[in-house]
């Protein structure tokens, strides 16, 4: 017995062999000729009954907002004469465009109600809706609204292949003149930058206030928000973001680079930190819990010099006195830089001065050279004179006197 127990012990710490591959086997759905992330459109047939329950969805919207942006976006071909005013009436502009984005709500079932003393949209299901998703696309419609973008725009959110993202950045800096700086390194000048963000990306993108509103699709958002995002951390400026994109929709163009990472090929910005100057602290001083001395008053000073009692009139006498010296020091300030003015300054040096000095210097140099020269020659022609016959000793000629006494 204890040997059968001992075998079933053994055989429970055994462990079972599994077999490898199992759960790779094919699936109906692994074909690589269906797009997995395509958004089919809705189909009415498939939800014939409609929905049990009314959803509804409002929000608020300003009587006034400012545009930041006054230019349109080249992805749309809209255009509205409210978009060049730097402060619009958003009240006013929904009053007149409402009954378009009603027709287009109604369309797909939806109701929509427009409160002008409250200031709010709202939208509803009605026993006619089909698309249990379409409310959430009429909350995005009135959100759009909301934040001045333009209802042939705001529209265009209806469709199954559009998606919008309201990105915030005003709580992403503390320091409102950088938050202003970053905002409008993002827009550019003219709206430069963010028309090549909207080409790049494929997205509506506008500025407005403390939040960005983008449409497109979803990549194309996600590449909008990280640009955003960064430009407002001050991570990376738009313009090289701008150049990375450039270079991946050229290196998308190549098939032989599709699965090959692109990292070797994209430009690596280095973000220069540039030195602030230092604060200067202060040095504290030691702590002492007695106040600092008083300073002498005016009256204090004038008893310890004793003028506190002298007569108004030696008083007066002794303030002229000092105002006649400060006067004859402000005139003797006055006259010396008059002065100034008519010293004649340093003549500067010539080129030619400077060669004529040279030029006689060298020529008494040469004279005494040659000076020099001529007083030896003349000893050397003196001493080449010499008869050497003169030092050799030899027969003396007879002199004359002695051959006529010989005689």
């Amino acid at each position: 017995m204890a040997d059968e127990e001992n075998l079933t012990v053994n055989e429970e710490l055994i462990p079972k062999p599994r077999h490898k591959g199992k759960h790779d086997k094919p699936k109906p759905w692994d074909d690589e000729s269906i797009d997995h992330w395509k958004i089919e459109k809705f189909d009415p047939s498939w939800n014939q009954s409609g929905l049990l329950e009314v959803s509804s969805f409002s929000t608020l919207f300003p009587q006034y907002r400012g545009n930041f942006r006054s230019t349109l976006s080249p992805v749309n071909t809209f255009t509205h004469q409210s978009s060049t005013h730097t402060d619009r009436c958003i009240e006013k502009y929904l009053q007149e465009c409402w009954p378009n984005v009603k027709g287009a709500l109604k369309e797909h079932g939806i109701a929509c109600e427009l409160n002008l003393v409250e200031g709010s949209m709202t939208v509803s299901t009605t026993m006619k809706t089909r698309d249990p998703y379409i409310i959430v696309k009429a909350r995005d419609l009135i959100k759009l609204l909301s934040r001045s973008v333009p209802a042939p725009q705001a529209v265009k959110i209806l469709n199954d292949e559009m998606q919008c993202d309201i990105i915030k950045i005003g709580n992403m800096v503390r320091n409102k003149e950088r938050f202003v700086k970053r905002r409008q390194y993002l827009v550019g000048p003219n709206s430069s930058t963010l028309k090549a963000l909207e080409i790049l990306t494929g997205c509506y993108i506008l500025v407005q206030g403390n939040t960005v509103a983008a449409m497109g699709s979803f990549k194309g958002l996600k590449q909008a928000r990280r640009v955003i995002e960064d430009c407002i951390l001050n991570k990376m400026h738009p313009l090289h973001h701008i150049k990375i994109l450039m270079l991946k929709r050229e290196l998308a163009k190549n098939p032989a680079l599709a699965s090959e990472n692109w990292d070797r090929f994209l430009p690596q910005f280095k973000k220069k930190n540039v030195k602030q100057k230092k604060v200067q602290s202060k040095e504290k001083k030691p702590y002492t819990p007695f106040p600092p001395p008083q300073p002498p008053s005016k009256i204090d000073q004038q008893l310890e010099s004793g003028e506190y009692f002298l007569s108004d009139k030696k008083k007066m006498a002794k303030q002229w006195e000092e105002k006649q010296v400060k006067q004859a020091e402000k005139v003797a300030e006055n006259k010396k830089k008059r002065e100034e003015a008519f010293v004649p300054p340093e003549e500067p040096k010539t080129h030619n001065q400077d060669v004529s000095n040279v030029d006689e210097d060298d020529v008494t140099a040469m004279a005494s050279s040659l000076k020099r020269k001529a007083k030896e020659f003349r000893k050397q022609k003196s001493i080449d004179k010499i008869d050497a016959e003169e030092f050799i000793a030899g027969p003396s000629k007879p002199s004359k006197k002695k051959s006529k006494s010989s005689r």
